[in-house]
């Protein structure tokens, strides 16, 4: 058992850095410098880090995707793009839909909200739903440029309670609000549009004023029956027009669910801890992180997620499979990019492709294994722990895993990079030279070591030889792709 002040083993930092980052080498984690750290110094250190305003690049799809897939294989601030990845499901902004509204911008919209995410990703959660709420992409995504005063578009409104703030149910089970809060919602975003990529604006000519509709619509007012309000709220009190999308959140961050508890918060906890930690975290961790962080009264991100990193709960899914142990799927955007920055490696050419096996290039390698990022199937996001799994998303890990050993020429695969031959002289010591390198070695039992030890010597029909360089391309790069696609692999 810990807190905040407890100090960070070798372990645990690794295993910090494995799911606040996209793992580490063991150079990475000598100048992370956080081992012998406290939890909540070690968290600090990661989560100070400069903000970056990366912007993907290129004129279409294909080439913006792997801009930003280049990116996270060299950026120096893993954990700000981990963080901005959640977010990235969280608004489930996708270009497809873009493209279907705005054919001309869609790339520049994706582009700018994809900024807008590692700006904003670690600062105060209400700030960031109002600048969701007036950043062209999203306007664009969930249709508030259609949100007419005479005919209200509804989309953004339902998907603000339901995926971007309170939830359709609360932890027991009730619901968080109702159709009429929808509709109501509705009337506040209407007549927002954008100019460009870059510019939103309000059109108060098609705007719905209380003058023009209140014998229809009735007050401008929300959560009259849901959301421990009484009576409801009004929305215009802050004047109408554009400080109404302003007011709307400043209302819905009240919202208190039916333990009394403010509902934003612990949904947004439970969010982040399934990301950092796993699926179905208990309500008793998701209080205890927003008690520590204040989150329910600050609503400050970087202060939640240090709470996150430093609760026993995130540390206990580090130990090796068994009875009571959380593991969690690894996004293939964590597979993929993980696997290659361990391993010091980097795309080729234009169509950024892994140098060896099918030499496919990263965008078809990333769709073939379920996630085209910049594109969530929908405003949903991705679907994530099993259902990242399935025999075709599984082989498609296994051909990644193929191409990265088979990888020659520029950027390839050199285990002489990442082991140190001149040390390992025993199958065993190999063994756990390359659980080393590919961050794995927690979750491999003594059994699937002895496996691995078997394969290096065909049951000892052979000698290891690390000088041999036959021996090298067979078996050691064999034992590589045998680990890579192995289940220990697959969670963090």
């Amino acid at each position: 058992m810990g807190d905040e002040n407890a100090i960070l083993s070798e372990a645990d930092a690794r295993h910090l850095l494995r799911r606040a980052a996209f793992s580490a080498t063991r150079k990475e984690l000598l100048a992370a410098g956080i081992v012998g750290l406290t939890r909540g110094a070690a968290a600090d250190k990661l989560l100070n880090y400069k903000v970056k305003t990366f912007k993907p690049g290129g004129n279409d799809q294909r080439k913006q995707h792997n801009s930003l897939l280049r990116y996270l294989l060299v950026t120096k601030n893993p954990v700000q793009e981990k963080l901005a990845l959640f977010w990235h499901d969280h608004f489930g902004v996708g270009i497809a839909k873009l493209y279907a509204g705005s054919f001309d911008l869609a790339e520049k919209l994706m582009a700018a909200h994809n900024k807008l995410l590692r700006v904003l990703a670690k600062g105060n959660m209400k700030d960031f739903v109002k600048a969701v709420g007036k950043d062209p992409g999203m306007i664009e995504f969930l249709d508030s440029v259609r949100n007419e005063k005479f005919i209200p578009n509804e989309n953004y409104a339902r998907e603000l309670l339901e995926l971007f703030t309170v939830g359709v149910f609360d932890s027991a089970g009730n619901e968080n609000y109702d159709q009429a809060d929808i509709v109501q919602i509705a009337r506040a975003f209407t007549g927002w549009g954008y100019v460009g990529a870059g510019k939103s604006f309000l059109d108060a000519g098609n705007h719905d004023f209380n003058s023009e509709f209140f014998a229809t619509r009735g007050p401008k007012r929300i959560f009259e029956n849901k959301g421990q309000i009484l009576g409801g709220a009004d929305f215009d009190v802050n004047g109408e027009g554009e400080a109404e999308i302003d007011t709307v959140v400043d209302i819905i961050f009240t919202h208190r669910d039916t333990d009394g508890e403010n509902t934003v918060a612990r949904r947004t906890a439970r969010r982040l801890l399934e990301f950092y930690v796993g699926p179905d975290p208990d309500l008793a961790v998701i209080d205890a992180v927003i008690a520590a962080s204040s989150f329910d009264v600050n609503f400050g991100i970087q202060a939640l997620v240090r709470a996150i990193f430093c609760h026993d709960a995130f540390y206990a899914t580090a130990r090796p499979f068994g009875p009571g142990v959380t593991k969690s799927v690894k996004w293939p955007v964590d597979y993929a990019i993980g696997s290659m920055r361990l391993l010091g490696m980097n795309f080729a050419g234009a169509p950024k492709y892994i140098p060896g096996g099918s030499f496919t290039g990263i965008f078809t390698q990333m769709g073939n294994m379920g996630q085209t990022l910049l594109d969530p199937p929908s405003v949903f996001g991705w679907d994530w722990e099993t259902s990242w799994l399935s025999s075709s998303t599984l082989l498609a890990r296994y051909n990644f895993a193929r191409d990265i050993v088979a990888s020659r020429g520029g950027g390839r695969f050199r285990p002489d990079k990442v082991l140190d031959f001149a040390t390992l002289t025993t199958t065993r010591q190999i063994t756990d030279a390359v659980l080393d390198a590919l961050d794995c070695g927690h979750n491999f039992t003594e059994a699937d070591k002895l496996v691995c030890d078997a394969y290096l010597t065909d049951n000892s029909t052979i000698t290891p030889d690390l000088a041999n360089f036959d021996y090298v391309n067979e078996k050691l790069h064999g034992l590589f792709e045998l680990v890579m696609k192995s289940p220990g692999f697959q969670v963090f």
